[in-house]
């Protein structure tokens, strides 16, 4: 496993974990289906599922904090800035203080290099939104997400998941 590799396989999930068509409807069913799981398994986060717009899905687990919704506003920041997950900014920016370098303008109140914020993605169209998970490690938070949307449209969550992180 390497940071090339985990980034080649992020845009990889970024491009197969598309819909033919995205709504209010569709986001409950998989806000309601990452609840589910945070719930059973005692996940500590917060939940969000925006398009651009306006709030579409919106959970808080018990074991979050106000601050898991601020960092999860801050990833759906950076996922609308730039049409990608948070994880993959993460990987391929290697900025050990989470923020920005200084030559993008982006103020640290409002963005964050931090794993959990992942596109909405309507094929033919592009990224209408974000999910966003706040609350366990930001590869984790990335995964949860990335498990739902496998799970959602039918694709086997082990073609798309990323290896086990070495300690």
């Amino acid at each position: 496993m390497s940071v090339a590799s985990d980034i080649a396989r992020i845009a990889k999930q970024e491009k197969r974990l598309a819909f033919a068509t995205f709504d209010e409807a569709t986001a409950f069913k998989i806000g309601s289906a990452l609840r589910e799981r945070a719930i059973a398994e005692a996940m500590p986060v917060v939940i969000q599922i925006s398009v651009w717009d306006r709030l579409l899905f919106y959970a808080a687990l018990p074991g979050s904090s106000n601050s898991n919704f601020d960092w999860v506003r801050r990833k759906i920041n950076v996922v609308k800035m730039f049409q990608k997950s948070t994880y993959r900014m993460v990987l391929e920016q290697d900025s050990p203080d989470r923020a920005f370098k200084t030559g993008h303008g982006l103020p640290v109140t409002d963005y964050v290099l931090a794993g959990g914020g992942f596109p909405v993605v309507i094929k033919g169209v592009g990224a209408v939104g974000a999910f966003g998970v706040s609350g366990l490690p930001e590869r984790e938070d990335h995964g949860v997400i990335v498990d739902a949307l496998c799970d959602h449209l039918g694709i086997d969550r082990k073609a798309l998941a990323l290896p086990a992180k070495a300690q």
